[in-house]
């Protein structure tokens, strides 16, 4: 359903392989939670960019061990991401449908609808 491949001026990306329909899910990735204390330690790592924030204080990460993970950021995503602590995964929803070929974004805020400054530059 998605691969990982060259996204022009972003590196890499994910890209849908078939045709995927509205509201589908795309992957339900496990995820590896990093206690509050440790955080700092991992944004002093590449791996630093790469975390969602976990938890409804938002004070713990969640490195994802999926392609989603390399989702590039979009302020107009193709999907929306949801946290399942129950089952320790990150959910990847597609939010309209996403042609064979298209890259699948998220809004690294959360919210697909949030227009809140990034940590880096962006051409949007």
């Amino acid at each position: 359903m998605i691969r990982v491949g060259d996204s022009p001026g972003k590196g890499r990306g994910v890209f849908a392989t078939r045709t995927i329909r509205r509201g589908e899910t795309i992957e339900e990735a496990p995820i590896v939670r990093v206690p509050e204390e440790q955080v700092a330690h991992l944004d002093a790592t590449v791996l630093g960019d790469y975390y969602f924030l976990w938890r409804e204080d938002e004070k713990e990460a969640a490195l994802v061990l999926g392609l989603c993970s390399l989702c590039n950021h979009c302020y107009e995503p193709t999907a929306r991401f949801e946290l399942r602590p129950e089952s320790q995964t990150i959910k990847f929803i597609a939010l309209r449908d996403i042609p064979a070929g298209g890259e699948v974004t998220l809004n690294y805020n959360g919210k697909p609808d949030s227009r809140e400054p990034v940590w880096f530059a962006t051409c949007e």
